[in-house]
């Protein structure tokens, strides 16, 4: 477990922000920093076909140690972190929690608190790494970079556990939604695939959100507040006008399971001119539709209150929930449970409320679900990841490899599904 805790510390030491605003694929190149690092180790424990793309996506392959003919499956996780908080110089600490209140941060008065973070006292006794409570700590996804190529270290190092042909791949700017904008299916060449992209011990996702994102443009005209009667029109006030015609109980807060949701990300404004920036959410697609709907009613209406020109929006799919594809091949949910269960980790079949490359994936022709990386409150201060989960997932990873090398766990079980 040393080495998987040792890889990740110098994972998350290596800033790998992504970027919303940037035009260029990596959006950041601190990204291909990281990429350089794990492809010389991916050398240096003997995987092959290691290369480094110009788009920043790093592969390799553990070649099969058996004759017969089982699926190639692969393994893959993101290298970038979310842009939502800082990734420079993140500080982690490895503790003994012991219970209560963490300290990340006592001179800044930066506490995890159980009573907002129940999880926590299931890892009272264990070994937590956290942030020092000024930065992310990066387990998004950077826990899953370490636990793969642990795991295939392991693979490496103990031959007689047999496995077919796997494939490995770690991606930049998933956090940004680009994560598999330049992904080559056919060139990574696996029958099947896993995100090593989760959070808590168990996970097991095979359902995501149908995603979108919304720029709306609010043009308004100013004049001087004291002649402004029946001439000014403030586009600040418009922009709050749409968001409260938007429904207040579907917003991330107060929403759970597969609830959808709209979601402001951002308004920056003046008088003259108001973006606001949303992303819409819902697992169902004809509620997923609906939301889309309302975005361009509520825009006409507005429109045909204030003039033709005052709204405008654009409006792009992201995703769709990768659930109508999983469920066309559910061998590849059916071996991670089976995985799980066979090392006593109770697996949690659960949707997604969140983005993972496995949902574009899987609607490119690779079947993907997401399994767990241990990690809990991602994208923020608080976050903080047990050294046992981590541990845990590599030897899930194992697992799966071993269970898909053996012919009669998959064959039979997929002629039944």
């Amino acid at each position: 477990m040393e080495r998987l805790i040792k890889r990740f510390l110098e994972y998350v030491s290596v800033e790998t922000t992504s970027s919303f605003e940037s035009k260029t694929f990596p959006s950041t190149n601190t990204q291909l920093e990281l990429a350089k690092i794990l492809r010389a180790e991916m050398e240096s424990i003997g995987l092959k076909e290691v290369v480094l793309d110009d788009y920043g996506y790093v592969m390799g392959t553990l070649p099969s140690n058996i004759e017969s003919d089982v699926p190639v499956i692969g393994f893959i996780a993101h290298m970038d972190t979310s842009p939502d908080m800082s990734g420079k110089d993140i500080k982690p600490s490895i503790i003994d929690y012991q219970g209560g209140k963490i300290p990340i941060n006592e001179e800044k008065n930066i506490f995890i608190d159980p009573d907002l973070y129940p999880e926590m006292c299931n890892y009272v006794g264990e070994r937590l790494i956290v942030t020092d409570g000024t930065t992310l700590l990066g387990a998004d996804d950077k826990a899953g970079v370490a636990e793969i190529i642990t795991a295939m270290e392991y693979l490496i190092s103990n031959p007689e556990i047999k496995h077919g042909k796997i494939r490995i791949a770690f991606t930049p700017d998933e956090e940004v939604g680009k994560g598999t904008e330049h992904f080559d299916v056919e060139k990574f060449g696996a029958d099947y695939a896993y995100t090593v992209d989760g959070g808590a011990l168990g996970e097991l996702q095979y359902e995501t959100f149908n995603a979108a994102s919304v720029e709306v443009v609010v043009k308004g005209l100013n004049i001087h507040p004291g002649s402004a009667k029946g001439r000014m029109k403030n586009s600040l006030l418009i922009a709050c006008e749409f968001n409260g015609m938007l429904p207040s109980n579907e917003v991330p807060a107060v929403t759970e399971q597969r609830e959808g949701f709209f979601h402001l990300g951002s308004i920056k404004g003046s008088v003259e001119e108001t973006v606001l920036k949303y992303i819409i959410r819902d697992h169902s697609k004809e509620k997923f539709e609906k939301k889309k709907k309302l975005v361009v009613e509520i825009a006409a209406f507005l429109n045909s209150k204030y003039g033709e020109d005052t709204i405008a929006f654009n409006m792009k799919d992201s995703y769709c929930n990768m659930k109508e594809k999983i469920e066309e091949e559910m061998i590849v949910v059916e071996i991670a449970k089976r995985a799980m269960e066979s090392l006593s980790i109770e697996p949690r079949i659960e949707p997604v409320r969140g983005g993972t490359d496995g949902a574009r994936l899987s609607f490119m022709g690779l079947p993907t679900p997401n399994i767990f990386t241990g990690g809990h409150n991602f994208h923020g201060r608080y976050e903080y990841i047990p050294t046992s989960s981590m541990d845990k997932a590599v030897k899930v990873i194992v697992k799966i490899a071993e269970l898909f090398s053996r012919e009669e766990n998959w064959r039979s079980r997929k002629s039944t599904l």
